[in-house]
């Protein structure tokens, strides 16, 4: 069974379910055998680019590589909002001024930094056990929390037509990109929303390297296009456990043990050659796992 990803280049007009249950259906009828897939962060459906997709044992690695970086390039409108904040929903507010560069790069700016941000009413935050964009479509009145997150960049790369610019917004997992675009308007003093998102970059995986629904149905050798969990593991250090049959056994049945030349932070453990997960050094200097991929 294949432990491993699928870098998929999600297209525009398709749920990020969607997107998965499409390359699930062409991996098994590939040959492929899938017990558990999922995808590492969710990608609006009117949303373009890298849709991280981890097969198997894969999915266990969500925690470390589904909150990593993460790079778009989005276009914001100027001067109107919409109920979705982005260019799918119904026009509520018109007539907006248009803000100059100077005004925009001062205001996101401001953004950059771990700071509180209001989702948007239409998104996948639960309230109450139901999902915030089934209660903004019914019409519900509802209030969402804002949450911590963290912007390292957002650049202002010029303007594509009148009151629309275009930007390249670098930021950990979790963010709304739609929510920047109402962010920085109302730091000016006006509205705007989003009108089109690809996402680049997120974590190991680039979209220069993601392949398409159609590369997947027509490729003759399927396991060409996947990412082995070694490949997108290859920035944690790596540490190989030197030891005997008596080591091995008691590590893999979950004994803390000190082993020597561990590195600081979570690293890959191998043994014999073969990648069995995450590992960190605990407070007493033991190995502990922080993911078992066996």
């Amino acid at each position: 069974m294949i432990s491993a990803f699928v870098d998929l280049n999600k297209p525009a007009g398709m749920t990020s379910a969607s997107a998965v249950a499409r390359v699930k259906r062409i991996l098994r009828e590939k040959g492929v055998e899938i017990s558990k897939i999922g995808h590492f962060g969710t990608l609006d459906p009117d949303a373009e680019g890298v849709l991280p997709i981890a097969l198997n044992r894969a999915t266990r690695l969500f925690d470390h590589l589904g909150l990593k970086t993460k790079i778009y390039y989005a276009e914001f409108v100027f001067g109107a909002e919409t109920d979705t904040l982005d260019s799918s929903g119904e026009i509520i507010a018109d007539g907006g001024k248009i803000p100059s560069p100077d005004e925009i790069t001062r205001a996101a700016a401001s953004l950059i930094g771990v700071t509180e941000q209001l989702p948007p009413k239409f998104s996948a935050k639960s309230v109450n056990g139901r999902r915030a964009y089934e209660l903004a479509r019914a019409g519900e009145d509802f209030d969402l929390k804002p949450k911590l997150v963290k912007i390292d960049g957002i650049s202002l790369l010029g303007e594509k037509e009148r009151g629309v610019y275009s930007f390249r917004i670098t930021c950990g997992g979790g963010t709304y990109i739609r929510s920047v675009a109402r962010d920085i308007a109302y730091k000016c003093g006006t509205f705007a929303y989003m009108r089109r998102l690809t996402r680049e970059k997120s974590g190991y995986f680039d979209i220069n390297d993601a392949v398409t629904i159609s590369d997947l149905a027509d490729a003759e050798d399927i396991t060409t296009l996947i990412v082995p969990m070694e490949k997108a593991l290859e920035n944690f250090p790596r540490y190989d456990m030197a030891g005997d049959g008596e080591t091995e056994r008691l590590i893999l049945n979950g004994v803390n043990l000190r082993l020597k030349n561990m590195p600081d932070g979570i690293f890959r453990f191998y043994i014999s050659g073969k990648l069995c997960g995450l590992g960190e050094k605990d407070e007493d200097m033991r190995f502990t796992w922080r993911v078992r991929l066996i």
